[in-house]
């Protein structure tokens, strides 16, 4: 049997390769990448021709960044130090140390329990209306 060259939409080559759809696109348009197209008119690119751009691609240096906390979707959100937990029954607070300021939140024991906070941790806080959640980082 021979090898077939599986053919990807626009969107899935950028997503394999770490670039915009609109890069990709432009790449296309400038002849930098090879595509087919469907009888509809609708670019597909061989796999095959992604290889040289993906052994080709700078790798970028480790940045400390927000992206980590980007699998949620408030984007209101500060990081900061953990400077306090207290435990209280059912709740406990925690006090993170952003810049020269403090924030307070109060969650449950038992979230603050499993995400295992504690003083001098980083994490962030998710400001979602009027409540503030913990992300441990």
């Amino acid at each position: 049997m021979p090898n077939v060259d599986l053919l990807l939409k626009p969107r899935e080559a950028a997503s394999a390769l770490g670039v915009s759809y609109a890069t990709l696109k432009q790449w296309i348009l400038a002849g930098k990448l090879k595509t087919t197209k469907t009888p509809g008119g609708h670019h597909r690119i061989p796999q095959s021709a992604l290889t040289p751009l993906v052994q080709s691609a700078p790798t970028k240096p480790k940045i400390e960044s927000r992206e980590r906390f980007r699998n949620v979707s408030g984007r209101n959100q500060l990081v900061g130090k953990i400077v306090e937990v207290k435990f209280s029954g059912l709740l406990a607070q925690v006090v993170l140390a952003i810049g020269d300021q403090q924030i307070t939140s109060i969650i449950t024991a038992d979230a603050a329990r499993e995400m295992q906070l504690r003083k001098g941790q980083t994490a962030a806080a998710l400001m979602k209306s009027t409540e503030v959640m913990i992300v441990r980082v």
